[in-house]
């Protein structure tokens, strides 16, 4: 599937999925870990849809991973929190959907930087135009708005951040690979720093 700086990238297999929690809980440390993928959520998730997910693995070694589902979505009435979303079907997966909704983007720290998480994404692309599906949405962590969430909304956080006047580490490297945000989403995963707000990601495939 590709080597990037000896780094192997290939598909979701429920071998790692220990390793794929711990990973998890080291990307998001201020995150509720219910909110986040459990190793037998993740070994389900292997079953039903190993071909939307990767790894990243530097010798045997998981070192990041970009994780999704097929689901309906209606834009019209955005509103979700992730979990719930995923309720339905196994591992939240529905093999009719017309979207591919992405799960989870996770990076071990020390790997950051390095082009990794794009690639990611155009993995996740390839899946969408592989499978004839509408595109990706996610719901997007927005670290940043912990320093600012005194002083603005995060609605109004979000708008600036796409408008380019502020920074954000994850929203800002999401628009910059080719994603629209389109609002916010409250009470989307449990996350005090920033007041469990989120911001929704589209990408449409083109």
């Amino acid at each position: 599937m590709g080597v990037i700086e000896d780094l192997r990238y290939v598909n979701l297999e429920a071998r790692w999925a220990e390793e794929l929690e711990a990973l998890e809980l080291q990307s998001f440390p201020s995150a509720n870990p219910a909110d986040l993928y459990s190793a037998g959520e993740l070994v389900e998730l292997a079953e039903v849809f190993p071909e939307g997910g990767f790894v990243v693995l530097d010798g045997e070694t998981p070192i990041a991973m970009g994780l999704g589902v097929r689901v309906h979505f209606d834009l019209s009435r955005p509103q979700h929190r992730m979990k719930d979303l995923m309720s339905g079907h196994k591992a939240g997966h529905d093999p009719t959907g017309e979207w591919y909704y992405g799960t989870d983007i996770a990076v071990n720290p020390s790997y950051r930087r390095r082009g990794i998480g794009s690639r990611l994404y155009d993995l996740r692309k390839e899946v969408c135009r592989t499978l004839g599906l509408r595109g990706i949405i996610a719901g997007g962590v927005i670290p940043g708005y912990a320093e600012h969430k005194d002083r603005m909304s995060a609605a109004e956080y979000v708008e600036k951040v796409a408008a380019g006047e502020l920074y954000d580490r994850t929203l800002s490297f999401q628009i910059e690979n080719g994603f629209e945000a389109r609002g916010v989403l409250e009470n989307y995963i449990e996350d005090p720093e920033v007041d469990n707000w989120a911001s929704l990601i589209v990408w449409e495939t083109r």
